[in-house]
């Protein structure tokens, strides 16, 4: 984000003075920099100059002294002499202040009833220390002005030191003290860091309007020139033995000396109100004019105390270990790819000064005894930059233009204009040596077809065209041959080296987006949605119709692994951590989906949700089994070998749908009790997915023992795996069934919260590859039978009805266990009833009793065999 002041901007393009923030707004958004915010000073209402008639001071019952004032507030405000709230012989409104630094005849700020200040205060006139206060005298931080509280502005002092004249009384004070001015902010995009100074700006703002644009940043432009180098100047070396992609880490160092600053000297208050307008806080003159600079030109820079520095600057990569302690107090453990500066106390290039384009450091920091400063402004490579802001998570004004690409013939300009402007407000001397180690390679040349931007964008443009909007942006474009433009994009615009599609874009965005024709794409015929994608619509609209809500939750993980309880030698702990995760307690990617949808349950819950049935389709990643390969250089292609081995480690990432079940499954009424979601629900959910997809599958218990450990998170005894198959073999596809009691107290959860989580890869693999077959509905009619069996305790149903559906060879129509039964007494210890009832059909004939008589008794002989069972 920046912050444009429309009065800053002028000093670069010629703005209109009626032109207000919402205008400014617009034409920035023609050439891409969109509007984030409208800031304005928060004071309305009227605010004029008053002039403090007389003061009586008073001693309140609470013993402060306050000052009860009657103030000239000009014709309009004034009460007549008599009138009023409370009357006096002169013109004037009666005010209470509690300050004591001003007297009679001083001209004050006063905020009159109707007035909003800063924080939505409301002024009125109300009855305060026995008086009736009919507005309020403004100190400079009741009006965003600053923090100074201590008094009241005086406006001989407050506009003397500005060089403006006291105004008469009445006089609107708003656009005096600049609260009238609105301050706009924008959003800008990465390949555009030139636009975080006022210089990028006012040219984007010159190539929407047309207005005329004064780049002060060029040499010519400057007010007394930019001098020549010479070997007099402060010695810098550049010593970086380990570039990044090949890049030095600087390429260009220029230094610059002022002598005999005045360290008192204040800050003049309109570099203050601009530093202010963009968010910075005034800290000192030297530290002031630097961070002017770099908003004003786009060009970081530091001042150094000249006489705690021993000379010559080295630059440098640091050595690995290295301790640095930054300007925020924190000492940091550098990397080996680290850029820094230092100098040689101690030894050539010993003492480290800062981290080249992120910080500097406390040891050679401007004091307010300082006199002689050393500037730096230099040029540093945006990658060694952007690895280490976010290496030592240390992101700074500098380092967020560095790591866009600053203007590397931009420092020479800006250390000129920072001495400069020290020698104006501060005294002293320019010293007239001047450092520039420059190794600063040209910008590359691009080769642009004539025809090349109405081919990509669609619209005709002309070469002349072509040409001229490419010089509005600062490009030297020349004709190469009949049909081609030889292009050397400007020092400030690195990100248009790539190639012809970064000047055509350049081209649409300059002539305008809304002159490209919308031309609706025609799709290919006969090509629908891959199968992959058939499959998870087909799951999630399965889910949705069963009353369950799909979630999308972020795949950062942390410690959920121990909530959920997972054995340390569980593959699911294999995670992939990443290098730079937005939250450091979530440094890993999930491996199941359940990591991250217990937690959304959970949050659902806490914000009393009573009811949560939740789903959600992603993928996991898995590291288990994966062996990382080594990254390949980028000096040539890979070898065939070596992509093979990348291949190999990339962490597997398959599908997985899942859900929590937490609450009520049905809420109470007045005929039905309520029933919560147990492990029954879970299962035939999972089941339902599966069949979704023209599978069959049987839940099958996990039983106890090495088995039960991979049930977690669930309940070891109230889960089942999903395998495909009606009988036995099968892949598992997933788990369903109720969660562990600890899972659920850990995640805040009901008790006996249920969920499920399936391969979705797993299932799409297992799916009959032949197209589905639909099987007529049978016209003849169906013969019903109920078999009860009594079994050991241990005999799961399924097995059962696994073996009556086998022996009922095609005719169990369909199969339904409506009964268990235990009574020691009259079944005996350990055994169960299993009643089962069974609808037999067959799909081209009558069954005659004989065949039912025969199905009957195959299927008894088969579960009694099957089963070790005896038919009830």
């Amino acid at each position: 984000m920046a912050f444009v002041s429309i009065e800053w901007l002028r000093r670069w393009a010629a703005v209109p003075a009626d032109t207000s923030a919402s205008q400014l707004a617009k034409d920035l958004v023609k050439v891409g920099l969109e509007e984030e915010a409208i800031h304005t000073s928060g004071v309305t209402g009227p605010l004029v100059c008053g002039r403090v008639v007389s003061m009586v001071p008073e001693t309140a019952s609470n013993g402060k002294t306050v000052n009860y004032c009657r103030v000239d507030v000009g014709e309009e405000f004034n009460d007549a002499p008599g009138t009023g709230k409370e009357p006096s012989d002169i013109p004037s409104r009666s005010i209470i202040c509690g300050a004591h630094n001003f007297k009679e005849g001083n001209h004050v700020v006063v905020s009159l009833p109707g007035a909003v200040l800063p924080g939505d205060f409301a002024i009125a006139t109300r009855k305060t220390y026995g008086h009736i206060s009919d507005g309020m005298i403004c100190s400079a931080r009741e009006l965003g002005l600053g923090q100074d509280s201590n008094g009241i502005i005086v406006l001989e002092e407050y506009l003397g030191e500005r060089g403006m004249e006291v105004p008469a009384p009445g006089t609107d004070m708003l656009p005096i003290l600049g609260l009238n001015q609105e301050l706009l902010e924008i959003n800008i995009t990465p390949d555009r860091g030139y636009c975080f100074s006022m210089r990028g700006v006012g040219r984007e703002y010159s190539h929407s309007t047309g207005a005329k644009f004064t780049d002060w940043g060029l040499a010519e432009n400057l007010k007394n020139g930019l001098p020549a180098v010479n070997d007099s100047g402060f010695p810098v070396e550049i010593e970086d033995a380990a570039p990044i992609r090949g890049h030095v880490g600087c390429d260009r160092f220029v230094a610059r000396i002022v002598r005999g600053l005045n360290p008192n000297a204040p800050t003049p208050q309109w570099m203050v109100a601009r530093l202010e307008s963009a968010g910075m806080r005034s800290i000192s003159l030297p530290v002031d004019v630097t961070n002017y600079v770099m908003l004003d030109l786009g060009q970081p820079m530091h001042a150094y105390d000249l006489d705690k520095v021993t000379g010559p600057l080295v630059v440098r990569r640091a050595r690995q270990g290295e301790q640095h302690t930054t300007l925020d107090d924190v000492e940091r453990t550098l990397d080996a790819e680290d850029l820094l500066i230092t100098d040689c106390q101690g030894g050539h290039g010993a003492r480290v000064l800062g981290i080249a384009g992120v910080m500097g450091g406390a040891d050679t920091e401007m004091t307010e005894s300082s006199t002689n400063v050393l500037l730096e402004a230099a040029h540093f490579d945006a990658v060694s930059v952007a690895r280490s802001a976010r290496r030592h998570k240390l992101p700074s004004e500098a380092s967020k233009r560095f790591e866009r690409g600053s203007d590397p013939e931009l420092p020479p300009v800006a250390a000129q204009y920072a001495a400069e402007l020290l020698v104006e407000y501060g005294g002293g001397t320019i010293d007239p040596g001047v450092t520039d180690v420059n190794h600063v390679k040209p910008q590359p040349t691009v080769a642009l077809p004539f025809t090349a931007a109405t081919r990509l964008i669609g619209v005709e443009y002309s070469p002349q065209r072509v040409e001229e909007l490419l010089r509005a942006i600062g490009c030297n474009v020349t004709k190469s041959d009949a049909d081609t433009f030889s292009v050397v994009p400007p020092s400030w615009r690195p990100d248009l080296a790539g190639g012809p599609a970064h000047l055509i874009e350049e081209i649409a965005r300059l002539d305008g987006y809304e002159k490209i024709p919308s031309v609706v794409p025609v799709g290919p015929a006969k090509i629908g949605n891959p199968a992959p994608l058939r499959t998870r619509r087909e799951v999630s609209d399965t889910l949705a119709e069963a009353g369950l809500t799909e979630v999308m939750t972020y795949p950062f993980l942390g410690n959920e692994h121990d909530l959920m309880g997972l054995p340390v030698d569980d593959p699911r702990r294999d995670t992939v951590k990443l290098a730079n995760p937005l939250a450091d307690d979530s440094p890993a990617l999930r491996s199941s989906l359940l990591d991250t949808l217990l937690n959304t349950a959970s949050r659902n819950v806490s914000r009393g949700n009573p009811r949560v049935a939740i789903f959600e389709l992603d993928q996991v990643v898995s590291a288990h089994g994966v062996i990382p390969a080594p990254i390949p250089g980028v000096e040539e292609k890979p070898s065939d070998e070596a992509m093979q081995a990348l291949r190999a480690g990339v962490p597997k990432q398959p599908w997985h749908v899942a859900a929590v079940l937490a609450g009520n499954a049905i809420e109470a009424s007045p005929h039905d009790a309520a029933r919560a979601w147990d492990w029954a629900d879970a299962i035939e959910l999972a089941i339902r997915v599966a069949v979704s997809q023209g599978l069959a599958v049987r839940p099958e218990a996990l039983g106890v023992g090495g088995q039960a450990a991979i049930a977690a998170p669930f309940h070891p005894g109230r889960v089942a795996q999903i395998r495909v198959g009606a009988f036995t073999g099968g892949k598992v596809l997933g788990y369903a069934g109720e969660l562990h009691p600890k899972v659920c107290q850990n995640f805040g959860l009901p008790p006996r919260t249920c969920a499920f989580e399936l391969d979705l890869d797993a299932i799409e693999k297992s799916r009959p590859k032949d197209a589905f077959q639909l099987r007529p509905v049978s016209t003849f009619p169906a013969a019903k039978e109920d078999l009860a069996f009594v079994v050991k305790q241990d005999v799961p149903a399924l097995k059962v009805a696994n073996a009556i559906a086998k022996a009922g060879e095609g005719l169990v129509e369909e199969l339904r266990l409506f009964d268990v039964f235990e009574n020691v007494e009259q079944l005996g210890e350990g055994r169960k009833s299993l009643a089962f009832a069974l609808r037999l059909r067959a799909a081209d004939r009558t069954l005659s009793p004989q065949e039912i008589k025969e199905t009957r008794n195959r299927i008894i002989k088969k579960v009694e065999k099957t089963c070790q069972a005896t038919l009830r």
